[in-house]
């Protein structure tokens, strides 16, 4: 059997959802191929649509979630179906010398492009049409589609309200890679991570966008009056890096730096002169009363680990105790594989706020607010019981079954 996965990189999600199923499906010796259809089709194409998706997201939100809002109008959808149809044809050479038994579509794109092919009789396999977010969105919506996989029960109904037949509609999951749902024993895994296992464990994910909300909010926590390590993985971006990295390393200096000189001149010592130093210091640092062992450990309250980029995300997720991350799907289906509460910000307004609804309405995430970060980071640490309710709502949406039950509905839909 052979399985076409037609994806785009708008985002990352998309493809890693493809490659996801990639691995799986290859390990029970299946025949993939997996496209960056965008690029395939037009490497200008893929520039401009990536690009302008990344823009307007980051730099115009409000306009992108009058583009979000505007394109879940029927209408205005069928107009961008005709866009999508005119590129659709330059698939055709691609599919006739693979020749798949299905194609699978994991971007709305990709599934508008498949159905006009079929449409026209380009294409006569079967589609299986992979939504990669939390809700549904009309441009995902199309004919000759065989099944749509959707993330949960939840949007069965918003489906059923667009025109899909609820029988061809499986609530399987997002695709993602299996080594998320692998239990671990997490003091063995903090341990040799170079962890402590006594205190809590923060894990802050960057996302591909933007540097100042990451260091606010880093800047925010450091403030919390609580004992607990922070992880930041920044991916593949240098300068938010290079910006924590000089965070870091300032505190650092000041452990350094300074531990020796509190102990050397504390309370004890008479000499009015280093009793001065001191107290500047103190002020400099906005350190209470206390003695200079008191101070000291102060600083090394917050120990602080940057990644640049890492294949091990899971294993960081495992060891965490709470995330803070933007709401991307694929994102935060890994954090959920990994019984992980999570802190939102930041969510790209359409789909990202969706998904953001969807976990806090099930009690799997709280909302950040630029102004109330610290308090609300805080108050989910200290209260055990409630971080301990959102754990457990995590472990009960059980999506580990996913790549299994997709790889049986491709095989029945191949079969037929």
């Amino acid at each position: 059997m052979k399985i076409l996965i037609l994806s785009a990189s708008t985002g990352g999600g998309h493809m890693r959802a493809s490659n996801a199923m990639k691995e799986y499906f290859e390990e029970n010796n299946i025949d993939v191929n997996v496209v960056d259809t965008l690029k395939y089709i037009s490497p200008l194409l893929n520039k401009t649509v990536t690009e302008g998706y990344e823009y307007l997201a980051k730099r115009m939100p409000n306009i992108y979630k009058m583009i979000y809002k505007s394109t879940n109008n029927k209408v205005v959808n069928h107009l961008i179906f005709g866009i999508n149809s005119i590129v659709s044809r330059k698939l055709v050479p691609l599919i006739n010398d693979y020749k798949p038994n299905i194609i699978v579509t994991t971007h709305p794109f990709t599934n508008e492009m498949v159905s006009k092919l079929k449409s026209i009789g380009k294409a006569d396999v079967p589609v299986v049409c992979i939504i990669t977010d939390y809700a549904p969105h009309r441009t995902w919506i199309t004919e000759n589609v065989s099944a749509y996989i959707v993330a949960s029960d939840d949007m069965m109904k918003s489906m059923m309200e667009m025109g899909v037949d609820k029988n061809i509609v499986y609530p399987f999951g997002i695709p993602i890679e299996d080594e998320f749902y692998t239990k671990r024993d997490r003091n063995i895994l903090l341990k040799q991570m170079g962890f402590k296992s006594s205190i809590p464990t923060v894990l802050i994910m960057a996302g591909s966008f933007g540097v100042e909300n990451i260091v606010s909010i880093y800047k925010d926590i450091l403030k919390i009056d609580l004992d607990f390590q922070i992880i930041i993985i920044t991916g593949r971006n240098p300068k938010l890096y290079d910006t924590i990295e000089s965070i870091v390393y300032e505190r650092e200096k000041k452990v350094y730096k300074y531990p020796k000189l509190f102990s050397k001149f504390s309370f004890n010592i008479k000499s009015w002169k280093y009793i001065s130093k001191l107290n500047k210091l103190r002020k400099r640092l906005n350190f209470s009363e206390g003695n200079g062992e008191d101070l000291e450990s102060k600083i090394y309250r917050k120990d602080t680990r940057i990644i640049y980029f890492t294949d091990e995300v899971h294993k960081y997720m495992c060891i965490a105790d709470l995330i803070i991350t933007k709401p991307g799907g694929l994102t935060i289906t890994e954090a959920l594989a990994c019984d992980l509460p999570m802190a939102i910000f930041n969510a790209i307004p359409g789909q990202e706020e969706e998904n953001a609804d969807f976990l806090v309405d099930n009690n799997m995430a709280v909302r950040l607010n630029r102004d109330t970060t610290a308090e609300t980071i805080k108050d989910l640490l200290k209260n055990k019981k409630k971080l301990r309710f959102m754990k457990h709502s995590c472990e009960t949406f059980d999506k580990s079954e996913s790549l299994k039950n997709i790889l049986n509905l491709i095989v029945n839909l191949v079969e037929k």
